[in-house]
């Protein structure tokens, strides 16, 4: 048996295999994800909150025990985790509600939380023996792996969506990965198919953001519960909004509470609330309708700002419908206008800059406001996921840009007036 993990077992058919079988995707084809079951009652022997908070390591890395690979020797690291949990005073102030917190992704390496996920992946391919990756993503995902694989030495094949923008296409090239952009989105991801097509061929290890093609990333982002647990002086929020595109996310953050749960560490989980945009709401119609989780309907004909959720399949849909279902949560689908406005919300009142998919969280809570599924005196966590700067464009096409103007005092106050809306300094 390797260290704590007991086994890993196929969320469809149920298969079960070993970790020292190197185990990626379930040989029965059928798009289960390789669940990892843990050793809790051995776990419980030493790791208690004392344990957890006095670790030397501030990174995600301090939470080992409960992550693969078995051997700390394969740990690929750039400092991902340990991310600040910001608490909201101006724009909580705005929108009535007493207790707000801010999880802010965007500070871990390459700008996402997706560096927590690709930090475990390739630890996982250095420890099996691979030295070629592939991958298929939206551009976060990809990202990350090509900075975790440079600081491995391994060749990355990135494919990602043709609309993906160019801050993270410009991350992928300077970290020395081969990438394409791969046209088609729609009822097939593109990009999976050529994934698929290089790993079946090649041998190449699959490295996606989601759980079907690659098990262990997934265990990455549990360790933004444990860190939200125990930066809330080991208390468990009403609501943590997450936003979501394959749903890895939604079932990484489920398992870290349920993980905690399992040891005794906290007594509850939070209500999870999966937040997508209303131009590609699989998920989200799947949970409301109450579709099978393992046939979600693929959405169409994705249009969405929100790029990063642009998934037309939720991979880790199964997941995440149970991950709502147990902690009592819900989902919503919010407009682009709405995503827009949480963007300019959370860096005019708190200073931090998320693109839109990392705003989508903010905006999900905004609209449960309005909509009185929540209530103001409850307490929030909102999952910031990504940084502003991964998507440029985006703010230039909706606020413009800087004005030019000479070094005259009359032209900057007639700009002011007209640009800014500032009629006066006084």
């Amino acid at each position: 048996m390797s260290r704590y993990i007991k086994y890993l077992k196929c969320s469809r058919c149920g298969k079960v295999y070993a970790y020292e079988e190197k185990p990626v995707t379930c040989v029965n084809n059928d798009l289960g994800r390789l669940d990892i079951y843990y050793d809790y009652e051995a776990l419980k022997e030493f790791y208690t909150r004392d344990y957890v908070s006095t670790r030397e390591r501030r990174d995600q890395w301090r939470f080992f025990d409960l992550l693969p690979p078995e051997n700390p020797d394969n740990i690929v690291s750039l400092g991902e985790g340990g991310t600040p949990l910001l608490r909201s005073e101006r724009l909580a102030e705005v929108l009535g509600v007493r207790r707000l917190w801010l999880k802010d992704e965007t500070r871990n390496p390459t700008g996402s939380f997706k560096d927590r996920g690709m930090s475990v992946s390739v630890s996982v391919a250095k420890e099996f023996g691979y030295r070629n990756l592939t991958t298929a993503s939206s551009g976060n995902a990809a990202a990350a792996l090509a900075a975790y694989a440079a600081k491995a030495g391994m060749n990355v094949y990135a494919f990602v969506i043709e609309q993906a923008g160019y801050g993270k296409i410009a991350q992928l090239l300077f970290y020395g990965a081969n990438v394409f952009r791969v046209r088609g989105l729609g009822k097939e991801d593109p990009t999976v198919k050529l994934m698929r097509l290089t790993y079946e061929e090649y041998g190449f290890f699959p490295s996606p953001s989601f759980g079907p093609f690659n098990p262990y990333q997934i265990e990455g982002p549990k360790t933004i519960s444990y860190e939200v647990v125990e930066q809330l002086g080991w208390n468990v929020p009403d609501y943590v909004f997450v936003p979501v595109g394959a749903a890895s996310l939604l079932t990484g953050v489920w398992k870290g509470f349920r993980d905690y749960c399992e040891l005794g560490l906290i007594d509850r989980l939070p209500h999870l609330v999966a937040v997508q945009s209303s131009g590609n709401p699989p998920f989200v119609r799947a949970f409301k309708e109450g579709q099978d989780p393992h046939n979600i309907r693929p959405w169409s004909k994705p249009e969405t700002i929100a790029w990063g959720l642009e998934d037309p399949y939720p991979w880790d849909g199964d997941g995440g419908i149970k991950a709502l279902k147990d902690s009592g949560g819900f989902a919503e689908e919010v407009s682009d206008e709405l995503i827009l406005k949480a963007m300019k919300y959370l860096a005019k009142y708190e200073g931090v800059f998320a693109e839109p998919s990392g705003a989508a969280g903010l905006a999900g809570l905004m609209q449960a406001l309005n909509s009185g599924e929540v209530r103001p005196d409850e307490e929030f966590v909102i999952l910031v996921t990504g940084h502003g700067l991964k998507d440029p464009d985006i703010v230039k096409e909706v606020e413009g840009d800087a004005p030019t103007i000479n070094p005259d005092l009359r032209e900057f106050q007639a700009v002011l007036r007209d640009k800014y809306g500032v009629s006066s300094l006084e």
